[in-house]
């Protein structure tokens, strides 16, 4: 009975919090504001070049989430978003398409790429200059320092995208490892960024970080070719005396050519020079 009189109690005085909440000033709409943001000029850019043809979408604004917070890191200034974007259009995107197929990137590309102002440094001493994330997101680094009417700093910077986009490749069709690892698997270290190039291309390697494993050997063997014209691959080759070395490197840039032509049906001297014709376009308008 007593328990039966407490409830009541509690029933009554819930009803009266209930009526006197009720006479209180509601308020008549959301206080929160749910509105897409305007797009600027450059968004408006961004979506007609890369999210509606696609489907990449390009993060250039600060974002936690998207970044390691453990590293001092920053977004790139607007003003270097498009030209930077720019490369990556003609360079990557316009090559691969003449080469591939116009639907080539639009079925096999990053979703997001998100763009980094500064240097990405790591502990020990080594620069990140991008990286790809579960063939979903490509994460470029130093935007901020492209110069696209510089050579050495356009080619640096389309190394990493088409580095990148070779381990998104690979992810969709894997490369033959078991015939590359027999090819130079003494080579391979952890400690990849002491070794000078030179040593390293003595010992069948096209650059020190290929020789971090096979999948890196992979890309950048890839890479640095499509990064090259035809006479600077031939006198990276024509610098290395060692005949094994030599020989390992060009039976590596014989499985590349094979991975490209079995597995999308593309022809990789071709897809070189049309990314060298296109570099050329980048770096005299």
């Amino acid at each position: 009975m007593k328990i039966f009189k407490a409830y009541k109690t509690v029933l009554i005085a819930g009803a009266f919090m209930i009526a006197s909440c009720a006479h209180e000033d509601q308020p008549t709409e959301s206080q929160l504001d749910f509105s897409a943001p305007a797009k600027t000029d450059l968004d408006k850019w961004i979506g007609t070049n890369f999210l509606d043809p696609y489907n990449i979408n390009v993060y250039y604004e600060w974002n936690q989430n998207l970044v390691d917070n453990n590293k001092y890191l920053y977004p790139p200034l607007v003003s270097k978003v498009q030209p930077a974007m720019e490369v990556v259009k003609k360079i990557w995107i316009d090559s691969y398409t003449t080469i591939g197929g116009t639907e080539f990137v639009k079925k096999i590309a990053p979703r997001e790429f998100v763009l980094v102002g500064g240097i990405n440094l790591n502990t020990n001493g080594t620069v990140t200059l991008g990286l790809a994330e579960a063939g979903q997101r490509v994460s470029l680094f130093q935007i901020d320092n492209l110069n696209k009417k510089s050579r050495a700093s356009v080619t640096q910077f389309i190394h990493t995208i088409q580095h990148e986009y070779v381990h998104i490749l690979n992810q969709t069709k894997p490369f033959d490892e078991q015939a590359w690892a027999k090819l130079t698997p003494s080579g391979y270290t952890s400690s990849w960024y002491v070794e000078a190039i030179a040593t390293s291309r003595s010992l069948g390697f096209i650059t020190s970080y290929a020789r971090l494993n096979i999948y890196e050997d992979f890309a950048e063997t890839a890479a640095t070719i499509l990064t090259s014209s035809k006479a600077e691959y031939d006198a990276i080759l024509a610098g290395v005396t060692d005949a094994t070395a030599k020989a390992n490197i060009k039976a590596k840039e014989a499985l590349v050519v094979k991975y490209y032509k079995e597995a999308f049906n593309i022809d990789f001297y071709a897809l070189r020079d049309e990314a060298q014709k296109n570099t050329d376009v980048v770096i005299n308008n």
